[in-house]
């Protein structure tokens, strides 16, 4: 409804004399925002924006007339006119070209058009033309410098976000966002050195950019990852004030035969490794024991099977994707969940702020995220023996609580006969090692490895996962720099289907695992097509989740103690391949009894984790995590990555931690916690 049909109805005649105010020039436009504020916040978007284009139509002689138009688009857009608001942001524009936030909203509104080139365009213009810095330039030419390399990323061109961006971090390097995408885009790149300081920006900078997952695939340092973690969550996710704090008291369930409530929230209960991981695993849960709750927060699904199935397997289905986080935890509340479980972590839509509003009693990381999430509201973590071995537990602010296997199997997906090399492009009499895990992965060492092995092995060939065709030609060219033919590198195409993806994976001899980001998800995969899976474990819990897997298959022998011993043991396997087809038989055989194929088992087993953790909540035994000295654990650690060491022993590891941390202490006495800064026993 515009507003002169409003004032003709009767409904809005305070409105009469402000349109006629507006039209006689007599209206500010201090006051005009103000009233359309009013307008918006009492429902009447609609009227806002016809309150605007009066304004607009009248005051054309207005010094400020640039900044009307920039708030007509915006009401534009809350009522669904996106021409309108294209409309009059070029309008702003003609009125004063440099006005930075037109340009980024213009943007926005062609991209969200569909007209990616052009907005790339609007946004690329604006930065050449701002080259010219004042404060609010700065900032303008900072945003649109990031949206050009968000598009440009999402389109797939990362050479030419990755100019972008580098840009965008040389303008303020302590703005992390930036750093965050161009070091990840340089790591599926196979960019190495992934960190390349430049006379603006240091090695230091660089890497307090990195997310907490591009760090997990760069270095095996488990306590800087939780530092990293803990740092995060600090700046990105923060306090909640304390009057939205939900504050759940743990509800009597124990030993009175009521069902325990378990939330799972995740953006990944889909056609994604942790869909495929836990689709059979919430199927399989006690209804008599446990009700479930799902609480989606990705992107909308239509078709995807594994999606319906988990939506099938809850007793409530909730779609919080839409909704804000506060009223998602309110939400999760009032379905009084016992037990949260974050599946998502630090990850790719993740709404983390969720749980910081304690909307249940108990909160569990799990599954999503590999690694602490230093926050002060989880409470707990499941792993494994494998992933976190006794005594390794002071890498997590979480209480550790352990599975058989960490990761469980759908054994319920059909996977399809498996095709012949030829279908899968690989060549019939060769040994074909394969590493499909994703480039990002891949390290300068890693591949070193590879090289060596292929190097000792004639006629062998490297199966790899398809990346983009820089990622694809670069290695292509390293391959040739150390002597080995790139035909001998064979990239394995995008199929459609995940279990066709299991399928092809059998007609490889041997999967090399990558360091310090193993495979996961990729790993049963492998194992369940009857592919025999090379690993050797660091420290941090992303490099140690292969060999969980391994063992839980029945193959332990497979895991290796050093990186030496892993070269070493893929090239004997090429040249004693009988020995490896008596191990695929084996393997073969023990599968289906494996731990790693007993998901039954792994239900029962994480069912009594969680009425273990309703126990001690009951009790008033539900841990409150330790965060104390993470900050130093961040610089300390920040220095001993840029040393560049890959592999090193346990104990020579935090040693050098001691060591650093007794030269803090020299200097100004440090506070003990329970990490490694423990106070002495007398």
């Amino acid at each position: 409804m515009t507003i002169n049909n409003a004032i003709a109805s009767g409904q809005t005649s305070p409105l009469a004399g402000i349109l006629e105010r507006a039209r006689r020039q007599q209206l500010t436009l201090g006051e005009l925002v103000q009233i359309a504020e009013s307008l918006v916040a009492a429902g009447h978007p609609a009227l806002a924006a016809d309150l605007y284009k009066t304004w607009i139509a009248f005051n054309d002689g207005n010094p400020l007339l640039h900044l009307a138009c920039f708030n007509y688009s915006v009401a534009c857009r809350q009522v669904g006119d996106i021409s309108g608001a294209i409309q009059a942001l070029r309008h702003a524009l003609k009125l004063d070209p440099s006005f930075g936030p037109a340009h980024i909203n213009l943007g926005r509104a062609l991209e969200e058009c569909g007209l990616v080139s052009e907005a790339v365009e609007q946004w690329r213009s604006y930065a050449n033309a701002s080259a010219d810095i004042t404060p609010d330039r700065l900032n303008h030419r900072l945003i649109t410098l990031q949206q050009i390399g968000r598009v440009l990323e999402g389109a797939g061109l990362l050479e030419e976000a990755e100019a972008a961006l580098l840009q965008a971090i040389q303008l303020s390097p302590e703005k992390v966002e930036a750093g965050q995408h161009w070091s990840s885009m340089r790591q599926r790149q196979c960019k190495w050195p992934v960190l390349a300081p430049t006379a603006h920006v240091s090695s230091r900078q660089m890497l307090d950019a990195m997310s907490s997952m591009t760090l997990a695939c760069y270095a095996d340092d488990p306590l800087f990852q939780l530092a990293k973690a803990y740092r995060y969550s600090k700046s990105a996710v923060g306090r909640v004030e304390a009057g939205k704090l939900q504050r759940v008291a743990p509800r009597r369930k124990s030993g009175t035969g009521k069902r325990l409530r378990v939330g799972y929230v995740s953006s990944d209960l889909r056609e994604h490794a942790v869909g495929f991981a836990l689709c059979e695993a919430l199927e399989l849960h006690d209804k008599t024991s446990i009700e479930i709750f799902g609480y989606y927060c990705g992107e909308p699904r239509s078709n995807d099977a594994t999606h319906t199935r988990i939506k099938n397997a809850a007793d409530c289905w909730r779609d919080i994707s839409t909704v804000g986080d506060a009223e998602a935890a309110a939400q999760i509340a009032a379905d009084e969940i016992d037990i949260l479980v974050d599946l998502n972590g630090y990850t790719k839509q993740a709404r983390t702020k969720i749980f910081a509003y304690r909307p249940a009693p108990v909160i569990v990381n799990f599954c999503g995220f590999p690694g602490s999430m230093g926050s002060p509201f989880h409470q707990y973590l499941i792993a494994d023996d494998w992933i976190v071995p006794p005594g390794n537990e002071i890498y997590f602010t979480e209480k550790v609580l352990r599975l058989a296997c960490y990761l469980p199997c759908d054994r319920k997906q059909q996977i399809p006969p498996r095709p012949s090399r030829a279908e899968a492009g690989l060549p019939e009499e060769a040994f074909v090692y394969a590493c499909l895990s994703g480039a990002q992965k891949i390290t300068a060492n890693a591949f070193a490895r590879f090289m060596t092995i292929l190097a000792a092995t004639p006629g062998s060939v490297l199966w790899l996962r398809t990346g983009n065709d820089g990622a694809n030609q670069r290695l292509l060219q390293l391959a040739q720099q150390n002597g080995i033919a790139p035909e001998r590198l064979i990239f394995a195409p995008s199929v459609a289907g995940h279990p066709n993806h299991i399928s092809r994976m059998g007609v490889a001899d041997l999967f090399l695992d990558t360091f310090p980001y193993g495979a996961h998800a990729t790993a049963t995969d492998a194992l369940t097509a009857g592919l025999p899976v090379l690993t050797f474990p660091g420290k941090s819990f992303a490099s140690r989740v292969c060999a969980s897997i391994v063992a839980a298959a029945g193959a332990p022998e497979l895991i290796c103690s050093s990186p030496e011993e892993y070269v070493g043991r893929a090239i004997a396997f090429a040249h004693n391949r009988d020995q490896l087809a008596a191990l695929k038989a084996g393997l073969q055989r023990q599968l289906p009894t494996s731990t790693l194929h007993d998901t039954s088992a792994f239900v029962r087993r994480l069912e009594r984790l969680f009425w273990q953790m309703q126990g001690e909540a009951e009790r008033g035994e539900t841990p409150v995590p330790d965060l104390r000295n993470l900050d130093l654990y961040y610089d300390i650690g920040a220095s001993i990555v840029l040393e560049g060491i890959e592999c090193e022993d346990d104990s020579a590891y935090r040693r050098r931690y001691l060591e650093k941390l007794a030269e803090w202490n020299d200097y100004a006495p440090l506070s003990y916690d329970t990490r490694l800064w423990i106070e002495p026993q007398v």
